[in-house]
């Protein structure tokens, strides 16, 4: 008989009655199959569960209670319990993969935190900036750097948008580069 079947059989007479009342599983038992089992059960799970540890003590932890529960089957099974409890703790651990398979990854919010946000101040500083500098220019220089720089215009587009020839605007626009670029550095901004 091998050492593992006769759990039921080296209790003592008044252990035998103790566990056939279904409310009361039997202590002795329990300790007999946490002795003989949790060791190999342990070794077999650990390799389900890749080597994590935690999860593999956890799930013969399930098992072990699964069986305090069903104590009253395994009173009455002839021969070993091993293989009921490797069949438990392999679904037990199927169960596990399953549900962390059907639940959304979750995500820890924390990495957000330290991302830097663009900084609009120096943004906003250099808009103010440019634009007090452009209020320094004669209106037909401004009216020129608008056409042409901001927006976007031609050459020729900004001479018929203006109502004066082509020749003029690229003056305008090379006199009023030269008067922007000194109202911005009185303003302190460097190219």
């Amino acid at each position: 008989m091998r050492k593992d079947s006769a759990v039921a059989d080296d209790r003592p007479h008044r252990a035998r009655h103790r566990a056939s009342q279904p409310s009361e599983p039997d202590e002795e038992l329990m300790r007999a199959l946490y002795r003989e089992h949790a060791g190999p059960l342990l070794a077999y799970v650990l390799r389900l569960v890749a080597g994590d540890r935690q999860r593999a003590e956890d799930v013969v932890q399930e098992t072990l209670i699964r069986a305090w529960k069903n104590a009253g089957q395994l009173n009455r099974a002839t021969g070993s319990v091993r293989p009921w409890l490797v069949t438990v703790a392999r679904r037990i651990v199927i169960d596990g993969h399953r549900s962390r398979q059907a639940r959304p990854q979750e995500v820890d919010p924390s990495p957000l935190e330290v991302i830097p946000a663009e900084d609009e101040i120096d943004k906003a500083l250099w808009l103010m900036t440019l634009s007090d500098a452009l209020d320094d220019l004669t209106p037909a220089h401004r009216e020129v750097l608008v056409e042409t720089y901001f927006k976007g215009r031609t050459v020729n587009e900004a001479a018929e948008t203006l109502g004066i020839p082509s020749g003029t605007v690229r003056s305008r626009v090379f006199y009023a580069l030269r008067s922007m670029k000194l109202a911005l550095e009185e303003r302190g901004v460097t190219a």
